[in-house]
C-alpha cells in the first residue's frame, strides 16, 4: 500500500496531472432511478462522484490511498458546504460490510480481484456504477498501460451474477483527450422478471 500511497501522491502533485471533474455521465442521467440512502465511491480521486452524491442527499463513504487527492476533495466539499466520510485506505484494505450501500461508483480504477467484495457490500435492490479504460486499436489519447486496461467485456462478464442495466464499450472524451473506456449499471437483483427504470433522457 505504501508504494501507491505514494505513486499516486506523486501523481497529484504533477500539475500536469488532472482529473475529470464531473461524475460519472451515466450516474449523473441516472441519478432519479437509483435507490436513495448510503454510497461508496471507490478510488475517489478528488472525489467528483462522492461530492456529486452528497450533494444529492446521499450518505457518503469515499476511499483513496492518496492524502494528496483527499486533501483537494475535502477542499472541494468544503467550498459546496457538502459533508463525506473521506477514507483514506487501499481499497483491498477497506472492510466492507455487507448489504451496506444502496449505490457503489468506480471510476477508472482496476478493482476486478476486489468486485466479488463490492458486490457483496451492495444492499438489495442496490446499484454499481462502474467505467475503466479499455484496451483499444483506436489511438486514443488518455489512459493507463495497456496491463491497468480492461479487454471488451471483462466488466461485463465480472458484473453477470446482477443484472445488468447499462454497458457500453466507447470512445468518448475526457479531460486530457479521448478514451476507450466501457461503462456500466448494474442492479443487485435477480430473477427472470423485474422491474426497469424509465430514462427521461
Amino acid at each position: 500500500m505504501t508504494d501507491d500511497r505514494e505513486r499516486w501522491n506523486e501523481k497529484h502533485g504533477d500539475d500536469d496531472f488532472r482529473l475529470p471533474e464531473e461524475p460519472i455521465p451515466e450516474l449523473e442521467r441516472r441519478l432519479e432511478t437509483l435507490p436513495s440512502g448510503r454510497a461508496l465511491d471507490v478510488a475517489t480521486g478528488t472525489g467528483r462522484n462522492a461530492l456529486f452524491l452528497a450533494e444529492n442527499g446521499y450518505e457518503v463513504d469515499a476511499v483513496d490511498v492518496s492524502d494528496a487527492a483527499l486533501e483537494t476533495a475535502r477542499r472541494r466539499a468544503d467550498d459546496r458546504d457538502v459533508d463525506v466520510n473521506w477514507i483514506r485506505t487501499d481499497v483491498a484494505a477497506f472492510d466492507l460490510e455487507t448489504d451496506a450501500y444502496d449505490v457503489i461508483t468506480v471510476s477508472f480504477f482496476a478493482a476486478l480481484e476486489v468486485l466479488p467484495d463490492l458486490k457483496e457490500a451492495l444492499a438489495p435492490g442496490g446499484v454499481v456504477v462502474y467505467e475503466h479504460h479499455l484496451r483499444s486499436s483506436d489511438p486514443v489519447e488518455v489512459g493507463p498501460s495497456n496491463r491497468h486496461r480492461y479487454r471488451s467485456n471483462d466488466l461485463l462478464r465480472a458484473c453477470l451474477d446482477l443484472t445488468i442495466l447499462h454497458y457500453e464499450e466507447r470512445v468518448r472524451s475526457l479531460t486530457g483527450g479521448s478514451a476507450a473506456v466501457a461503462t456500466l449499471v448494474a442492479r443487485n437483483s435477480s430473477g427472470g422478471s423485474q422491474s426497469y427504470p424509465r430514462l427521461s433522457r
